[in-house]
């Protein structure tokens, strides 16, 4: 069993809400600028960590430098159940404002499926292009649902 130190001092049963809160808040003072991304089990498990739970969309992108060490976790996008705009002119400005060399790509789906729709593919293909323009790698775009992450890299797509 959990306990959980309330803001009075008191202690209670943990609920989920407050284990995931707590993992978050560790994941985020674990991954802060210059944390190696080399590892895209690590990226894959934090960005999870970040989006599981949340009831609508969002597109993130985790800027990297030359040694894929992360500068900076950026929410690009919010949405709805189903989708988010993104826009490539956002990304390619952010990427230019960190002095990315290298990005990573996340979205959940909060229906839980993890396979990448038409939608995902043509973002995807579309950024690819637009950061290709500025020498900036894109390594992997990963779907947050239910079980294992999807991992456009790990599936030939980028």
């Amino acid at each position: 069993m959990l306990y959980f130190k309330t803001e009075s001092g008191h202690y209670r049963t943990a609920r989920e809400d407050d284990v995931i809160a707590e993992a978050t808040s560790i994941y985020d003072r674990y991954f802060i600028r210059g944390t190696d991304m080399n590892s895209h089990v690590k990226a894959r498990e934090y960005i999870k960590l970040k989006l599981a739970s949340l009831e609508h969309e969002v597109f993130v992108c985790l800027f990297l430098d030359n040694h894929h060490r992360l500068i900076s976790f950026d929410e690009m996008a919010r949405g709805t159940i189903d989708g988010a705009s993104v826009y490539p002119r956002e990304i390619v400005k952010t990427a230019l404002q960190h002095n990315a060399a290298a990005i990573i790509f996340a979205h959940n789906h909060p229906s839980g499926l993890t396979e990448p729709s038409m939608a995902d593919k043509a973002i995807t293909t579309k950024l690819k292009k637009a950061l290709k323009l500025i020498n900036v790698r894109v390594l992997d775009h990963f779907i947050i649902g239910e079980g294992n992450p999807y991992s456009f890299a790990e599936n030939g797509l980028i």
